[in-house]
């Protein structure tokens, strides 16, 4: 007999080789009826896994991020059956899951698939999908695996075997199609009850431009009709949200070919909007004790060497700066991390010094493929509101939970009131990716868990998601229209202190190494913003818009009452803009409802006459005529509601 440890708390005892559909059917019919995969021992595994010692289980279903992913995995395979049976003759590369469905690169040997091929797609897998084969894993060797993949002439599954071993290579089958995959996949096509095909796009097999492009296909499945009717819902919704569409429309930020892909331009608005934020951050530092810094937007090479971005990233960076001088070359600043190391070491420090907490609104770049850049969610170049604690081992908890409270500050602020903490650790299976000791990343991973614990956050817990040189906490944010988004990040770092030899004195007169916790409330300034953008639909919080009135004369005869009371408005630091077109009032009204400005100002010979302002909300209309000192107050309150002190 085996036990089987559940989430409730509760142990059972099964036969040895029993199931996980086995032993939800023994829970509940109904829940084995929903039951897509398991999580045993912390790995997702298939239902019908035998389980052969005693193990903790997490029974997954279409609820479960997992679940989710398992069944987007296994409609890969499905609509690579369907378009097998389509296009004979085509080949595969790979087909994996992703945030929102999955997507399958293939090669259509010459020819074109086109949006209205998408509907003969989508009913060929959901006839397959009826059929409710099942999944069947069978390992083979390689070999074996070659012999097949030679026969249908498939070169893109010959070359992922190049770097698979005997004793490591699966297929799965469902139907009339088999497939190399490590799995897991669902029980049965028969979970799949809709199915949609996306958009199509161009992709080089394994990222290399030297390489052949293939066709990726994009797809989206779900277990009812009325989930993907209801997904289709939100995308438009989000079509209507999207930040580039908005950013365009509230002259926010552009992009220009000749500056460069991926390098936004921030238009005046775009940049008071920016610099609004950074002051919230920085009045919230300095009132923390940070202190703030500025360094190069380069560094020598010999930097990222000693930091390890250099192993790590240095192929996929932008390439290297020479300089005059032979041998010595520098390159765009991908981290800020290396540049506060060096300030650390700049002059002696002592345990009386510390924590040290450096903080800088920095600049990065890092190179991106053309066809990976994306708005400002997916740049070239990008500000960070990056900060680095150099503090004692006894100083961690306490420092990190600050920190969290920061973090939190900002999400209340900007009204993001969904978040999980994402506690991302390394793979323990693959310690290659990382760097640093075992002892040091163990001590790292145990002080996250024990702060997300004593600040009582909804945590979830992931594998290989760590930095290469600590774990971190990842806030991950549900948008207005339930999106998830990765905002802020906090890391525990024993590794680059003792890579570049930090060290202060002990109250004991001995030298020690500090500990770096790396944090960013932000993230990335673009980014954040764009997801700003697309969850308050360009409704920005009153505090931080970048025009919070528009003062719209009647007719030209009012334009100098309009400056008296912008001019009235700015001693209280009311921004906004006068609206003096010759244009009807109502056109005016118009155009700044498009504008999103919050407040809209009418004034003509009554208003005048009686020193006063009729007052129009954004999205709400007619608010009445009020004088200047009450629409201050108005103000005041909605800012001071939303704005808590930290």
């Amino acid at each position: 007999m085996i036990k089987i440890s559940l989430p409730d708390g509760s142990v059972r005892e099964y036969a040895k080789g029993t199931n996980s559909l086995q032993i939800a059917q023994s829970i509940s019919e109904g829940l084995a009826r929903n039951v897509l995969a398991a999580k045993a021992n912390g790995e997702v595994v298939d239902a019908s896994l035998p389980i052969l010692n005693d193990s903790s289980l997490n029974l997954l279903t279409w609820n479960d991020e997992q679940g989710k992913s398992t069944l987007w995995h296994s409609s890969a395979h499905l609509m690579a059956e369907a378009l097998e049976s389509i296009y004979p003759g085509i080949k595969f590369g790979i087909g994996p899951p992703i945030e929102n469905g999955f997507y399958y690169d293939v090669d259509l040997g010459g020819r074109q698939l086109n949006p209205e091929d998408f509907k003969k797609i989508e009913d060929k897998m959901l006839e397959l999908a009826r059929q409710n084969n099942s999944f069947v894993r069978r390992e083979v060797s390689k070999s074996d695996a070659i012999d097949y993949f030679n026969k249908k002439e498939d070169e893109y599954k010959l070359d992922l075997l190049k770097d698979l071993n005997d004793g490591t290579i699966t297929f799965y089958e469902q139907g009339q199609f088999t497939d190399l995959c490590k799995g897991p996949h669902i029980p049965n096509t028969g979970f799949i009850k809709a199915a949609k095909v996306m958009s199509i796009a161009g992709a080089y097999w394994r990222g290399d431009e030297k390489n052949k492009q293939l066709t990726r296909i994009y797809a989206i499945t779900f277990p009812k009709d009325k989930e993907l009717k209801e997904y289709l819902v939100l995308l438009e919704e989000a079509k209507k949200r999207d930040h580039r569409k908005l950013g365009k429309e509230l002259e926010l930020f552009t992009f220009s070919e000749k500056v460069g892909m991926g390098l936004p331009l921030w238009l005046p608005a775009g940049a008071a909007l920016r610099e609004r934020l950074i002051q919230f951050m920085q009045k919230a530092q300095i009132k923390s004790g940070y202190l703030p810094v500025v360094t190069p937007h380069i560094g020598h090479k010999q930097l990222y060497v000693t930091s390890g971005h250099y192993e790590k990233y240095g192929a996929d960076s932008f390439q290297p700066i020479r300089t005059p001088q032979e041998g010595e070359e520098f390159f765009l600043k991908p981290m800020n991390c290396p540049h506060h190391c060096e300030i650390y070491k700049s002059k002696p420090r002592s345990y009386k010094d510390l924590p040290l907490r450096l903080a800088e609104f920095g600049t990065v770049y890092r190179y991106e493929q053309h066809g990976e850049l994306h708005g400002l969610t997916r740049v070239r170049g990008f500000t960070q509101d990056d900060a680095h604690l150099f503090c004692r081992p006894d100083q961690i908890k306490e420092e990190f939970c600050k920190v969290i409270d920061m973090v939190l500050y900002v999400l209340k602020a900007l009204d993001f009131p969904d978040f999980t903490a994402q506690i991302s650790l390394r793979d323990p299976n693959d310690k290659a990716k990382y760097i640093g000791s075992d002892e040091n990343w163990q001590k790292a991973e145990d002080a996250i868990k024990e702060s997300a614990l004593e600040k009582g956050l909804k945590t979830t817990t992931v594998l290989g998601e760590a930095a290469f040189y600590g774990p971190k906490l990842d806030f991950m944010v549900k948008d207005a229209i339930g999106r998830k988004w990765q905002l802020g990040t906090i890391q525990v770092d024993y590794n680059l202190p003792e890579r570049f030899e930090l060290e202060y004195t002990g109250s004991d007169n001995q030298k020690h190494c500090p500990v770096m916790i790396h944090r960013a409330p932000f993230g990335s300034l673009e980014r954040f913003i764009a997801v700003l953008i697309e969850h308050c639909a360009g409704k920005f919080p009153l505090w931080l818009t970048p025009e919070q009135v528009a003062v719209l004369p009647i007719s030209e005869k009012y334009n100098e009452y309009a400056k008296k009371v912008l001019g009235l408005l700015n001693n209280y630091d009311i921004r906004g803009l006068i609206d003096d077109r010759n244009e009807k009032i109502g056109r005016k009204i118009r155009d700044t409802e498009v504008k999103k400005v919050p407040f809209m100002l009418v004034v003509g010979e009554k208003e005048e006459a009686e020193n006063t302002i009729s007052v129009r909300r954004q999205g709400e209309g007619d608010l009445g005529s009020m004088s200047i000192e009450a629409f201050a107050g108005l103000i005041k309150k909605e800012i001071d509601s939303r704005m808590v002190a930290f």
